[in-house]
Order: structure tokens, then C-alpha cells, then sequence
């Protein structure tokens, strides 16, 4: 998920951060705390964040609120979110308030469990999105696929 980033990749959001797993992925990559913002949704794990990832930007907020919290131009939305689980408004809102933050060529990656897409063929013609396949993440249990998502 941070393959590509680094101390020059700009912004970077995370949506659904859990433990901070993934962001410490990105942190090893170079990119520096006060380039990262997360938008985790679970008291623990905001405290758990906020205790273990000094000074890295930590909202205590769903992730379609962003837009109202992080300025325009973010290089990366990176979303561990089990979207596939979710209606598909909400599925439509996450997708659309990270569309909403990113910069013009900005990438929004999105792993999932499943063997199918994680953000639905309407929601991509919807919001005039493109999708790339990356690689599947065979030491992740359960094995993982990322997909990154781009303005077409």
C-alpha cells in the first residue's frame, strides 16, 4: 500500500487506520508524520494512535467527513475500510470525499479480502474513476489485493 511513497510523495490520508499497521508502512517509506492524516472511527484505536504515532494527524471522525477537514491536494487516500461490507451510499460517500481531497493526479488505494472490486462499476462511472490491479499481498492473512483507483 505505501509502495511509492516517500519523503517527497506530498499529503497522504488513511481511512480506517485500525491499529496503525499500515501507517507505520507509510512512516518507514519516508513520508513524515506531519504529512499524514488519519480518519479512524474507533475510541480504542484513536487512543492506541494517538499514543503510538506522535505527531501524525489523527481525526476522530468517518472518513466521508474529510473533505471537511483536510485541504484539497492530497497525493494518496489509502483506505483499509471493509467497503465491500458497506451500503452502497456510504460505499459512494468514502470514495467520493477521498475523490473529494485528492489532487488532480492523486490515487486513492483500496485493499480488500474479496476477489472482486471494492468500489462497484456505478460508483466508478459515477465518479469518472480508473482502476489499476496491484499486487496481491500473499504474507497478509487473509492474502489481500490492492486496487488504485484514479480520475480517468
Amino acid at each position: 500500500m505505501s509502495q511509492g511513497l516517500g519523503p517527497t510523495s506530498g499529503r497522504v490520508v488513511e481511512f480506517g487506520p485500525g491499529t496503525g499497521a499500515l501507517t507505520r508502512g507509510i512512516l518507514a517509506a519516508g513520508v513524515a508524520p506531519a504529512d499524514i492524516t488519519l480518519f479512524e472511527m474507533s475510541p480504542d484505536f484513536v487512543t492506541h494512535l494517538r499514543q503510538t504515532l506522535p505527531g501524525v494527524t489523527i481525526h476522530s471522525a468517518a472518513a466521508q467527513l474529510a473533505p471537511n477537514l483536510v485541504p484539497k491536494g492530497v497525493a494518496r487516500v489509502i483506505s483499509g475500510l471493509p467497503l465491500l461490507s458497506m451500503p452502497s451510499g456510504l460505499r459512494h460517500a468514502i470514495v467520493k470525499a477521498g475523490f473529494d481531497i485528492l489532487a488532480p493526479d492523486g490515487v486513492f488505494s483500496q485493499f480488500t479480502y474479496g476477489p472482486n472490486l471494492p468500489i462497484s462499476p456505478d460508483v466508478m462511472a459515477d465518479l469518472g474513476l480508473s482502476v489499476r490491479k496491484g499486487p496481491k499481498v500473499w504474507l497478509n492473512l487473509p492474502p489481500a489485493r490492492v486496487y488504485h483507483f484514479y480520475r480517468a
